[in-house]
This record gives C-alpha cells, sequence and structure tokens, in this order.
C-alpha cells in the first residue's frame, strides 16, 4: 500500500533487440551517459553481489542535480529495483522498478516504474517532480530503445580514445588547471570564449566557443561533474554537427618514479593525466560535414583527431602549468 502523498507512475517503449541485451546495457551503470541523455555521469559507492549503491549526477528540467542510489539487480528476471538514499529537493522519496520483458527472440517491452514523494508533500514540489519524472523518463526509455537498436546496427559509429600525458607535478596542480575552465580563454589558444557557473559546488555547466584547424569555431555546452582531486566528468549537451554523443573523462592519478640504485634510491612523485572521450557519430551529418566522399571510416579518423589535438593541448598547457609551479 503506498504511503500518503505518494504518486506512482509508468511508462512503457518497446525495443526491438534481444531481452538480455537490454537488460545488460540497463544493468551496467557506465553506460548511462551514452544511453540516457539526462545523465552526465554515474559513479560505484559500493557493490556486493546483486546489491549496488551508486552516486547519479543528472539533469532534471534542465538542472544539475545528484542523488544516491541502492540497487537490487535480478538477472534472471531482468528486474532492476532501486531507491534514491539521499534525494535533491524537493524530492522527499523515489523509488522503483526497471523491468524487461521478453517479446519474442529480437524485441522486449522495456517498463520504467516510479513512486516518489514530495518534501512536506509540497503541491508545487510535486508538479515539478511530475513533470522531471515524465520527461526523463520519455527521454531515458527513448534513448534506451535507440541506442541499444543503433548498438545492433551501427556498432561503427560509437568509439572511445584516450590521451594521456605524464606530469612532473603534483595531482591537485594539474586537477586545479582543468577544473578552472573559466580561465581557457585565456589559457588555451584554441578556446575563442568561455562561459563556466557553478551554482552548486562540483558541478559545473560550461559552455565555450572552440577554434577548429581550419579557423572556423563552433560552441559546445558541456555539464561538468567535478570530483577532486582525480577526476572531472563532463557529457556535452550542446554537440559538434558531426556528432550526436560526446562524453568525457578527466583523470589525474599520481605516479612514483624510482631514481638512482641501492641506498641512494629515491622516489619521485608524478602525475599520470588522462583525457578519455566516448563519441557517437551521426551518420546523416557526415556527408556534410566533409564531404560526399567521406565514409564512417574517415568521420571517425577526423572527430579523433580533433579532440586528440585538444585533449593534447590543454594536457600539455596544464603540465606546464603545474611543473612551473604555477
Amino acid at each position: 500500500m503506498p504511503q500518503r502523498g505518494t504518486h506512482e507512475t509508468e511508462h512503457t517503449i518497446t525495443v526491438a533487440a534481444p531481452a538480455t541485451a537490454v537488460y545488460q546495457l540497463l544493468a551496467d551503470v557506465g553506460n548511462w551517459p551514452r544511453i540516457f541523455a539526462p545523465t552526465l555521469y554515474v559513479d560505484h559507492l559500493e557493490r556486493s553481489g546483486q546489491q549496488e549503491r551508486i552516486r547519479v549526477w543528472a539533469t532534471a528540467n534542465g538542472e544539475p542535480k545528484s542523488w544516491t542510489s541502492h540497487r537490487t539487480l535480478d538477472p534472471r528476471a531482468l528486474r532492476i529495483d532501486f531507491r534514491q538514499e539521499v534525494s535533491a529537493p524537493p524530492v522527499a522519496r523515489m523509488a522503483g522498478t526497471w523491468i524487461v520483458e521478453p517479446r519474442g527472440e529480437d524485441a522486449a517491452e522495456v517498463r520504467l516504474l516510479h513512486d516518489y514523494r514530495a518534501v512536506d508533500d509540497s503541491p508545487e514540489g510535486l508538479e515539478w517532480i511530475d513533470r522531471a519524472v515524465d520527461r526523463n523518463s520519455r527521454t531515458e526509455l527513448e534513448g534506451l530503445r535507440a541506442n541499444v537498436e543503433r548498438a545492433h546496427r551501427d556498432a561503427e559509429l560509437t568509439f572511445t580514445f584516450e590521451d594521456v600525458v605524464h606530469i612532473d607535478g603534483s595531482v591537485r596542480d594539474v586537477y586545479d588547471f582543468v577544473n578552472d575552465a573559466g580561465q581557457w580563454e585565456h589559457r588555451l589558444p584554441h578556446v575563442a570564449r568561455v562561459r563556466l557557473t557553478e551554482d552548486t559546488p562540483g558541478l559545473q555547466t560550461l559552455e565555450m566557443d572552440t577554434r577548429a584547424q581550419d579557423g572556423s569555431t563552433h560552441t559546445t555546452k558541456s555539464h561538468r561533474v567535478c570530483l577532486p582531486p582525480h577526476r572531472i566528468a563532463y557529457k556535452q549537451v550542446t554537440l559538434p554537427a558531426l556528432l550526436s554523443l560526446h562524453t568525457g573523462l578527466w583523470t589525474f592519478t599520481e605516479t612514483t618514479e624510482t631514481t638512482g640504485t641501492g641506498e641512494g634510491s629515491a622516489g619521485r612523485t608524478g602525475v599520470a593525466a588522462s583525457s578519455r572521450h566516448t563519441v557517437v557519430l551521426d551518420r546523416d551529418a557526415i556527408s556534410g560535414v566533409l564531404g560526399p566522399e567521406a565514409d564512417v571510416a574517415a568521420a571517425r579518423d577526423y572527430v579523433r583527431t580533433a579532440l586528440s589535438a585538444n585533449s593534447r593541448a590543454t594536457l600539455d598547457l596544464g603540465r606546464a602549468y603545474a611543473e612551473s609551479g604555477r
């Protein structure tokens, strides 16, 4: 029996893919920023058997939010139960269930159930939650359908790559350089304009104009999740014409290098700074951006070259910043 003030909703969609494949995509939260448009980043806090605690950063009605959830996975029943342990106002309680039901060998129906309450059972808060749950549920289910079906049909459009730079400096200094993106207009030659807002500590919105090698500029907008001093995750919500998705992760890992031998040996600390990108190409945009003769392979090379150039430039300048002691 639902508690007084609790509202229940159900959203469904049919996906042209095997039910087990759909479930596996839902079960691995690392996939979520790729398949769910509102999701920015997900981090595991605890895992034990079929139980796990995760922290989720996502947009709700366009606003970045974060919360901690507990999940129970049931791969036999193709079911995932979840409840928020720490919700973001105006949500007082949020729980629900993913249920994947086979519809033949190559199709599945996905049901997404929610039950929730507003803080102080506020009518205004409940209206806000109603809109957010309905918008996000529809967006998540459509994203799930599109991405599962794309994975079966167009695996070549999705790829991940990483650049790593080794720095003789401190993790904190390198992290600070990337975190303080508001200064990039003055520090990075490929950034023509930047606007950084951080209404909630650790949740940034970054809008910037980036110069391409041909001198043209394009505007991107990203939400960033900053976890000092080791990680900054981001998701672009305004994308270049060639991409339908771009997520990234900056990581900063302390390293130790042994110098000398025997009793005279010593350890010198440094940083392995990396920039990892996951992108999905927009097949329909390839010819318009790169010309009628361009194919997916050419688009992959173009995107990797452009994004790696910007990442390497940022990391190289971050290295100079850290190694000079600022």
